[in-house]
């Protein structure tokens, strides 16, 4: 591992870092349940007023702060804006045994519970989206709204094993958990619609790899294979009773954007579905303007008319 000094994943994280309390954020850290410890960047607990809560729950990779910086720094100035790193991710821990998306949603939950925060709408992307769906599920009674972007939540067992071959590796947990700067090229292949990888050097994937990708890796392979979707060629999802938004990238190879337009209809009739142009999956970060612009555009807009 690089010094941090010489460190461009060390440097880069000081500056979201940075960002994050410019905004008016802080690291905070809750024991949500005597088991569960959860990590998250949030309003100040002392704060004068509060705003309507906006959850923004990151994908299978870097930490939160890495996958959401640019929509925490343009939503905060309207919500308190909480970004948890989901169990085995940043300093997030449990000593519990569950593995599932229902757990991570559940331990959000309790720590929403515990900072006071009622009512809120979610925003989750990828593996996050996962989690957003069990929340807006679970309590329809707390969540507003939900944004699930970029996310296969009605996968079947042939889409890990399609993605494995489009990456020319032998599994999942291969491609979304890399421990060479070849295998990392695979994934930012798969990930983003703007050919990156073959400009960055070997020394930065293997940064990237050592401070984001290795930590707690046995434990994210358990949450891979204790995944509740995916098992079966049936989709597993019930419809919503909140307003969905469903954000899709064009191009994205991980969650083609035909899986979008099936899980609109398996979803409800209060679903809109967005899809952001020339860009992978990451349209949060590939093309935030547009990304911000559709979600801010749901958030503040009427309630959907069943369709």
């Amino acid at each position: 591992m690089l010094p941090s000094f010489l460190s461009f994943v060390a440097l880069y994280e000081g500056y979201l870092r940075r960002c994050l309390i410019k905004s008016g954020l802080s690291q905070q850290t809750i024991d949500v349940d005597g088991e569960t410890t959860l990590q998250f960047w949030g309003p100040s607990p002392a704060r004068s007023a509060r705003k309507p809560a906006l959850v923004l729950l990151h994908g299978f990779g870097p930490k939160a702060i890495w996958q959401w910086r640019r929509q925490a720094q343009h939503f905060a100035p309207e919500f308190d804006v909480y970004v948890p790193d989901l169990v085995f991710f940043g300093g997030s821990t449990t000593r519990s045994a569950e593995r599932s998306e229902a757990f991570q949603a559940a331990s959000v939950g309790k720590l929403l519970e515990r900072a006071g925060v009622d009512r809120y709408t979610v925003v989750g992307t990828s593996y996050g989206g996962f989690v957003a769906y069990h929340m807006a599920r679970m309590w329809p009674d707390r969540v507003e709204k939900a944004v699930i972007a970029s996310s296969g939540i009605n996968r079947r067992r042939s889409h890990g094993e399609e993605m494995a071959r489009r990456a020319q590796m032998e599994n999942p947990a291969d491609v979304m958990l890399p421990e060479t700067a070849a295998n990392m090229r695979k994934l930012l292949g798969l990930a983003m619609s703007r050919r990156l990888s073959g400009v960055v050097p070997d020394f930065v994937l293997n940064d990237v790899i050592s401070r984001l990708y290795s930590e707690n890796r046995k434990e994210k392979i358990e949450l891979l294979r204790g995944s509740t979707t995916g098992k079966d060629d049936t989709p597993q999802v019930s419809p919503l009773p909140q307003d969905v938004l469903l954000v899709w990238g064009e191009n994205d190879k991980i969650f083609p954007v035909e899986m979008a337009g099936e899980l609109k209809e398996l979803l409800g009739k209060k679903v809109r579905l967005e899809v952001i142009e020339n860009t992978g999956h990451m349209p949060q970060v590939e093309d935030t303007a547009r990304f911000n612009q559709i979600v801010e555009s749901f958030l503040r807009g009427p309630p959907a008319v069943p369709t």
